[in-house]
Protein backbone atom coordinates (compact mmCIF):
# COMPACT_ATOMS: atom_id res chain seq x y z
CA UNK A 1 0.00 0.00 0.00
CA UNK A 2 2.99 2.29 0.64
CA UNK A 3 4.89 1.98 -2.83
CA UNK A 4 1.14 2.73 -4.40
CA UNK A 5 1.11 5.82 -2.54
CA UNK A 6 4.97 6.75 -3.17
CA UNK A 7 4.21 6.36 -6.96
CA UNK A 8 0.51 7.92 -7.12
CA UNK A 9 2.75 11.25 -5.38
CA UNK A 10 5.74 10.43 -7.53
CA UNK A 11 3.50 10.30 -10.71
CA UNK A 12 1.58 13.75 -9.60
CA UNK A 13 4.36 15.35 -8.72
CA UNK A 14 5.68 15.26 -12.48
CA UNK A 15 2.50 17.50 -13.60
CA UNK A 16 3.23 19.63 -10.88
CA UNK A 17 6.58 20.16 -11.59
CA UNK A 18 7.04 20.71 -15.04
CA UNK A 19 5.14 23.88 -14.64
CA UNK A 20 7.88 25.23 -12.16
CA UNK A 21 10.54 24.15 -14.02
CA UNK A 22 9.53 26.27 -17.23
CA UNK A 23 9.09 29.08 -14.89
CA UNK A 24 12.61 28.76 -13.46
CA UNK A 25 14.16 28.32 -17.05
CA UNK A 26 12.15 31.21 -17.82
CA UNK A 27 13.60 32.93 -15.05
CA UNK A 28 17.12 32.58 -15.70
CA UNK A 29 16.42 33.54 -18.68
CA UNK A 30 15.26 37.45 -17.72
CA UNK A 31 15.94 37.25 -13.90
CA UNK A 32 15.18 41.29 -13.04
CA UNK A 33 11.93 41.89 -15.16
CA UNK A 34 10.53 38.05 -14.36
CA UNK A 35 10.59 37.81 -10.59
CA UNK A 36 9.10 41.47 -10.60
CA UNK A 37 5.83 40.59 -12.85
CA UNK A 38 5.54 36.97 -10.99
CA UNK A 39 5.23 38.60 -7.33
CA UNK A 40 2.82 41.03 -8.58
CA UNK A 41 0.75 38.37 -10.54
CA UNK A 42 0.76 36.23 -7.81
CA UNK A 43 -0.40 39.21 -5.34
CA UNK A 44 -3.03 40.31 -7.96
CA UNK A 45 -4.34 36.79 -7.92
CA UNK A 46 -4.53 36.21 -4.10
CA UNK A 47 -6.39 39.87 -3.89
CA UNK A 48 -8.80 38.45 -6.40
CA UNK A 49 -9.25 35.11 -4.70
CA UNK A 50 -9.96 36.71 -1.85
CA UNK A 51 -12.90 38.99 -3.24
CA UNK A 52 -14.31 36.13 -4.76
CA UNK A 53 -14.58 34.39 -2.01
CA UNK A 54 -15.92 37.52 0.04
CA UNK A 55 -18.21 38.32 -2.08
CA UNK A 56 -19.55 34.52 -1.80
CA UNK A 57 -19.70 34.98 2.07
CA UNK A 58 -20.89 38.39 2.67
CA UNK A 59 -23.94 40.61 2.46
CA UNK A 60 -24.16 43.17 -0.46
CA UNK A 61 -26.53 46.52 -1.39
CA UNK A 62 -26.93 44.73 -4.97
CA UNK A 63 -27.20 41.47 -6.37
CA UNK A 64 -24.58 40.74 -8.30
CA UNK A 65 -24.58 37.09 -9.82
CA UNK A 66 -20.65 37.47 -11.04
CA UNK A 67 -17.77 39.81 -11.05
CA UNK A 68 -16.04 39.75 -14.79
CA UNK A 69 -12.36 40.43 -15.55
CA UNK A 70 -12.81 43.77 -16.67
CA UNK A 71 -14.63 44.86 -13.33
CA UNK A 72 -18.54 44.70 -14.84
CA UNK A 73 -20.66 43.11 -12.43
CA UNK A 74 -23.59 41.15 -13.91
CA UNK A 75 -26.77 41.25 -11.88
CA UNK A 76 -29.25 44.46 -10.62
CA UNK A 77 -29.00 46.71 -8.16
CA UNK A 78 -31.07 46.77 -5.21
CA UNK A 79 -33.11 49.41 -2.83
CA UNK A 80 -30.94 51.39 -0.42
CA UNK A 81 -32.61 53.39 2.32
CA UNK A 82 -30.51 54.72 5.30
CA UNK A 83 -31.03 57.45 7.94
CA UNK A 84 -29.15 60.40 8.52
CA UNK A 85 -29.62 62.48 11.70
CA UNK A 86 -28.68 65.72 9.96
CA UNK A 87 -31.44 65.53 6.79
CA UNK A 88 -33.14 62.70 7.61
CA UNK A 89 -34.15 59.65 5.79
CA UNK A 90 -32.73 58.95 2.23
CA UNK A 91 -33.84 56.33 -0.79
CA UNK A 92 -32.01 55.53 -3.75
CA UNK A 93 -31.02 52.54 -5.71
CA UNK A 94 -27.61 50.68 -5.36
CA UNK A 95 -26.82 51.98 -9.13
CA UNK A 96 -26.12 55.28 -7.60
CA UNK A 97 -22.71 54.17 -5.72
CA UNK A 98 -21.88 51.87 -8.97
CA UNK A 99 -20.24 49.51 -6.04
CA UNK A 100 -18.37 52.13 -4.02
CA UNK A 101 -16.62 53.67 -6.82
CA UNK A 102 -18.96 57.19 -6.82
CA UNK A 103 -20.13 59.44 -4.17
CA UNK A 104 -23.91 60.50 -4.15
CA UNK A 105 -24.92 63.26 -3.10
CA UNK A 106 -28.38 63.80 -1.33
CA UNK A 107 -30.23 66.80 0.30
CA UNK A 108 -27.11 68.29 0.22
CA UNK A 109 -24.66 66.06 2.00
CA UNK A 110 -22.77 63.40 0.48
CA UNK A 111 -22.14 59.75 1.08
CA UNK A 112 -20.02 56.92 0.03
CA UNK A 113 -20.51 52.83 -0.14
CA UNK A 114 -17.16 51.81 1.49
CA UNK A 115 -17.13 48.06 2.54
CA UNK A 116 -20.59 47.34 2.79
CA UNK A 117 -21.10 50.42 4.75
CA UNK A 118 -22.23 53.90 4.22
CA UNK A 119 -20.80 56.84 5.27
CA UNK A 120 -21.08 60.43 5.32
CA UNK A 121 -18.28 62.26 3.22
CA UNK A 122 -17.30 65.36 1.31
CA UNK A 123 -17.37 65.73 -2.34
CA UNK A 124 -14.49 63.82 -2.92
CA UNK A 125 -15.79 60.87 -1.22
CA UNK A 126 -12.75 61.07 1.68
CA UNK A 127 -12.50 58.23 4.42
CA UNK A 128 -10.78 58.87 7.07
CA UNK A 129 -9.45 56.24 9.52
CA UNK A 130 -8.02 56.35 13.00
CA UNK A 131 -4.74 54.98 14.78
CA UNK A 132 -6.70 51.36 14.33
CA UNK A 133 -7.05 51.46 10.50
CA UNK A 134 -11.38 51.94 11.36
CA UNK A 135 -13.17 54.16 9.53
CA UNK A 136 -14.15 57.80 11.72
CA UNK A 137 -16.71 59.04 9.10
CA UNK A 138 -20.32 59.12 10.54
CA UNK A 139 -21.61 56.35 9.86
CA UNK A 140 -25.63 55.98 8.32
CA UNK A 141 -28.31 53.62 10.15
CA UNK A 142 -28.60 51.37 6.98
CA UNK A 143 -32.41 50.31 6.65
CA UNK A 144 -31.58 48.85 2.88
CA UNK A 145 -33.16 46.23 1.01
CA UNK A 146 -29.42 44.03 0.67
CA UNK A 147 -28.80 40.65 -0.71
CA UNK A 148 -29.69 38.84 2.08
CA UNK A 149 -32.63 40.49 2.89
CA UNK A 150 -33.94 39.81 -1.05
CA UNK A 151 -33.28 35.75 0.16
CA UNK A 152 -35.57 36.60 3.43
CA UNK A 153 -38.15 37.69 1.73
CA UNK A 154 -37.99 35.58 -0.77
CA UNK A 155 -38.13 32.37 1.61
CA UNK A 156 -40.58 33.90 3.46
CA UNK A 157 -43.02 34.40 0.39
CA UNK A 158 -42.05 30.85 -0.74
CA UNK A 159 -43.32 29.65 2.44
CA UNK A 160 -46.45 31.41 2.89
CA UNK A 161 -47.04 30.10 -0.70
CA UNK A 162 -46.28 26.70 -0.32
CA UNK A 163 -47.94 25.77 2.92
CA UNK A 164 -51.20 28.00 2.59
CA UNK A 165 -51.44 25.53 -0.54
CA UNK A 166 -51.03 22.75 1.24
CA UNK A 167 -53.39 23.19 4.30
CA UNK A 168 -55.74 23.99 1.59
CA UNK A 169 -55.57 20.58 0.20
CA UNK A 170 -56.42 19.49 3.38
CA UNK A 171 -59.29 21.11 3.77
CA UNK A 172 -60.24 19.63 0.61
CA UNK A 173 -58.89 15.80 0.99
CA UNK A 174 -56.86 14.29 3.66
CA UNK A 175 -54.89 12.19 1.15
CA UNK A 176 -51.72 14.41 0.43
CA UNK A 177 -51.89 15.59 -3.21
CA UNK A 178 -49.21 17.66 -5.24
CA UNK A 179 -46.58 19.20 -2.71
CA UNK A 180 -47.63 17.79 0.17
CA UNK A 181 -46.39 14.43 -0.87
CA UNK A 182 -43.05 15.96 -0.92
CA UNK A 183 -43.09 17.58 2.54
CA UNK A 184 -45.58 15.74 4.78
CA UNK A 185 -43.20 12.96 5.69
CA UNK A 186 -40.79 15.68 6.85
CA UNK A 187 -43.99 17.76 9.09
CA UNK A 188 -44.79 14.25 10.06
CA UNK A 189 -40.95 13.84 10.90
CA UNK A 190 -40.70 16.52 13.34
CA UNK A 191 -43.88 16.10 14.93
CA UNK A 192 -42.92 12.56 16.24
CA UNK A 193 -39.43 12.72 16.38
CA UNK A 194 -38.93 16.28 17.68
CA UNK A 195 -41.57 17.17 19.34
CA UNK A 196 -43.43 14.67 21.16
CA UNK A 197 -40.23 13.10 22.45
CA UNK A 198 -38.57 16.72 23.88
CA UNK A 199 -41.60 18.42 24.66
CA UNK A 200 -44.30 16.06 25.47
CA UNK A 201 -47.76 16.71 25.79
CA UNK A 202 -47.75 20.88 25.21
CA UNK A 203 -46.03 19.95 22.21
CA UNK A 204 -48.53 21.57 19.72
CA UNK A 205 -48.12 24.62 20.92
CA UNK A 206 -44.84 24.63 19.33
CA UNK A 207 -45.13 23.09 16.29
CA UNK A 208 -45.87 26.06 14.38
CA UNK A 209 -42.42 27.72 15.30
CA UNK A 210 -40.99 24.47 14.99
CA UNK A 211 -42.20 24.08 11.38
CA UNK A 212 -41.22 27.68 10.76
CA UNK A 213 -38.07 27.85 11.78
CA UNK A 214 -36.96 24.31 10.45
CA UNK A 215 -38.31 25.13 7.03
CA UNK A 216 -36.93 29.04 6.85
CA UNK A 217 -33.51 27.44 7.60
CA UNK A 218 -33.75 24.71 5.10
CA UNK A 219 -34.61 26.80 2.36
CA UNK A 220 -32.00 29.46 3.20
CA UNK A 221 -29.64 26.97 3.80
CA UNK A 222 -30.28 25.37 -0.06
CA UNK A 223 -30.78 28.58 -1.26
CA UNK A 224 -26.85 29.92 -0.28
CA UNK A 225 -25.81 27.00 -2.42
CA UNK A 226 -26.79 28.21 -5.77
CA UNK A 227 -24.00 30.39 -7.68
CA UNK A 228 -25.55 33.36 -6.24
CA UNK A 229 -23.50 34.26 -3.26
CA UNK A 230 -26.42 34.16 -0.81
CA UNK A 231 -24.78 33.32 2.50
CA UNK A 232 -27.95 34.81 4.86
CA UNK A 233 -27.50 31.90 7.65
CA UNK A 234 -23.99 32.63 7.63
CA UNK A 235 -25.01 35.55 8.76
CA UNK A 236 -24.15 36.53 12.95
CA UNK A 237 -27.48 39.13 13.12
CA UNK A 238 -29.49 36.17 11.26
CA UNK A 239 -28.63 33.41 13.40
CA UNK A 240 -29.00 35.82 16.71
CA UNK A 241 -32.44 36.76 15.89
CA UNK A 242 -33.52 32.88 15.12
CA UNK A 243 -31.83 32.14 18.62
CA UNK A 244 -33.09 35.01 20.59
CA UNK A 245 -36.81 34.11 19.24
CA UNK A 246 -36.21 30.77 20.84
CA UNK A 247 -35.07 32.31 24.09
CA UNK A 248 -37.66 34.48 24.29
CA UNK A 249 -40.05 31.71 23.39
CA UNK A 250 -38.61 29.38 26.43
CA UNK A 251 -38.85 31.96 28.89
CA UNK A 252 -42.61 32.89 28.32
CA UNK A 253 -43.73 30.06 28.04
CA UNK A 254 -41.67 27.96 31.26
CA UNK A 255 -43.71 26.59 34.21
CA UNK A 256 -43.30 27.49 37.77
CA UNK A 257 -40.64 24.14 37.92
CA UNK A 258 -38.39 25.66 35.28
CA UNK A 259 -37.77 28.90 37.32
CA UNK A 260 -37.18 27.02 40.64
CA UNK A 261 -34.59 24.74 38.85
CA UNK A 262 -33.16 27.87 37.85
CA UNK A 263 -33.01 30.35 41.00
CA UNK A 264 -33.67 28.06 44.07
CA UNK A 265 -32.75 24.09 42.97
CA UNK A 266 -35.38 22.01 45.18
CA UNK A 267 -33.05 19.09 46.94
CA UNK A 268 -29.83 20.69 47.79
CA UNK A 269 -28.65 22.54 50.81
CA UNK A 270 -29.45 26.24 50.92
CA UNK A 271 -25.38 26.88 50.03
CA UNK A 272 -25.34 24.93 47.59
CA UNK A 273 -28.39 26.42 45.84
CA UNK A 274 -26.80 29.90 46.12
CA UNK A 275 -23.63 28.39 44.28
CA UNK A 276 -25.92 26.80 41.48
CA UNK A 277 -27.80 29.79 40.87
CA UNK A 278 -25.44 32.21 38.81
CA UNK A 279 -24.33 28.57 36.68
CA UNK A 280 -27.99 27.93 35.96
CA UNK A 281 -28.71 31.44 35.27
CA UNK A 282 -25.49 31.56 32.82
CA UNK A 283 -26.78 28.94 30.97
CA UNK A 284 -29.88 30.53 30.11
CA UNK A 285 -27.89 32.63 27.88
CA UNK A 286 -25.28 29.72 26.67
CA UNK A 287 -28.05 28.04 24.86
CA UNK A 288 -29.17 30.39 22.34
CA UNK A 289 -25.84 31.15 21.94
CA UNK A 290 -24.28 27.89 21.07
CA UNK A 291 -27.78 27.75 18.72
CA UNK A 292 -26.91 30.80 16.77
CA UNK A 293 -22.80 30.22 16.98
CA UNK A 294 -23.00 26.81 15.57
CA UNK A 295 -25.39 27.35 12.59
CA UNK A 296 -23.55 30.47 11.72
CA UNK A 297 -20.17 28.83 12.21
CA UNK A 298 -21.38 25.92 10.44
CA UNK A 299 -22.51 27.22 6.96
CA UNK A 300 -19.76 30.07 6.76
CA UNK A 301 -17.05 27.50 6.95
CA UNK A 302 -18.59 25.86 4.42
CA UNK A 303 -19.45 28.09 1.99
CA UNK A 304 -15.30 29.59 2.60
CA UNK A 305 -14.19 25.95 2.18
CA UNK A 306 -15.95 25.16 -1.07
CA UNK A 307 -14.98 28.67 -2.68
CA UNK A 308 -11.56 28.53 -1.29
CA UNK A 309 -11.31 25.04 -3.45
CA UNK A 310 -12.63 26.64 -6.54
CA UNK A 311 -9.84 29.43 -6.42
CA UNK A 312 -7.11 26.98 -5.85
CA UNK A 313 -7.53 25.53 -9.82
CA UNK A 314 -6.24 28.98 -10.69
CA UNK A 315 -3.85 28.89 -8.51
CA UNK A 316 -1.88 25.65 -9.10
CA UNK A 317 -2.74 25.85 -12.81
CA UNK A 318 -1.89 22.33 -13.37
CA UNK A 319 -3.02 18.94 -14.26
CA UNK A 320 -3.74 17.90 -10.24
CA UNK A 321 -5.27 21.93 -9.68
CA UNK A 322 -7.21 21.01 -12.94
CA UNK A 323 -8.78 17.53 -12.14
CA UNK A 324 -8.31 17.12 -7.74
CA UNK A 325 -9.82 20.47 -6.68
CA UNK A 326 -12.88 20.00 -9.02
CA UNK A 327 -13.66 16.40 -7.37
CA UNK A 328 -12.74 17.49 -4.07
CA UNK A 329 -14.59 20.61 -4.61
CA UNK A 330 -17.98 18.29 -5.95
CA UNK A 331 -17.68 16.02 -3.02
CA UNK A 332 -17.39 18.98 -0.36
CA UNK A 333 -20.48 20.57 -2.43
CA UNK A 334 -22.33 16.94 -1.73
CA UNK A 335 -21.71 17.67 2.33
CA UNK A 336 -22.74 20.68 2.36
CA UNK A 337 -26.45 19.60 0.92
CA UNK A 338 -26.32 17.20 4.15
CA UNK A 339 -25.21 20.08 6.38
CA UNK A 340 -27.94 22.47 4.88
CA UNK A 341 -30.40 19.84 6.72
CA UNK A 342 -28.54 18.63 9.07
CA UNK A 343 -28.35 22.74 10.72
CA UNK A 344 -32.27 23.12 10.31
CA UNK A 345 -32.88 19.64 12.06
CA UNK A 346 -30.21 20.77 14.93
CA UNK A 347 -32.04 23.94 15.00
CA UNK A 348 -35.07 22.62 15.40
CA UNK A 349 -34.18 19.59 17.83
CA UNK A 350 -32.30 21.77 20.30
CA UNK A 351 -35.35 24.21 19.94
CA UNK A 352 -37.39 21.69 21.41
CA UNK A 353 -35.28 20.35 23.91
CA UNK A 354 -35.05 23.67 25.51
CA UNK A 355 -39.07 24.05 25.08
CA UNK A 356 -39.44 20.73 26.78
CA UNK A 357 -37.14 21.96 30.06
CA UNK A 358 -39.12 24.85 29.89
CA UNK A 359 -42.38 22.37 30.44
CA UNK A 360 -41.33 19.78 32.52
CA UNK A 361 -42.73 18.57 35.23
CA UNK A 362 -41.01 17.72 38.32
CA UNK A 363 -42.54 16.04 41.13
CA UNK A 364 -39.59 16.16 43.70
CA UNK A 365 -41.60 15.91 47.01
CA UNK A 366 -43.66 12.60 45.89
CA UNK A 367 -40.29 11.25 45.34
CA UNK A 368 -38.61 11.51 48.14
Amino acid sequence: MLKRVILLVGFLSVFSLSPAQHDAAAMEAHPTTEVVGEVSAAEQEKIENQEFIQHHVKDAHSFDIMVTKDGRHIGFPLPVIFYDQDNGLHAMMSSAFHHGETVVESKGSHYKLYHGKIYKTDAAGTITYDDHGHATNAKMLDLSITKSVLAIIFVSLLMILLFTSIARGYKNSLVPTGAARLFEPVIVFIRDDIAKPNIGSKYKKYMPYLLTVFFFILFLNILGLMPFGINVTGNLAITAALAIITFLLTQFTANRNYWQHIFWMPGLPWPMKIVIMPIEVIGMFIKPFALLIRLFANMTAGHIVVMSLIAMIYVFKNIIGGIAFPFLTFVLYLLEILVAFLQAYIFAMLSAVYFGMANEEHHHEEAH
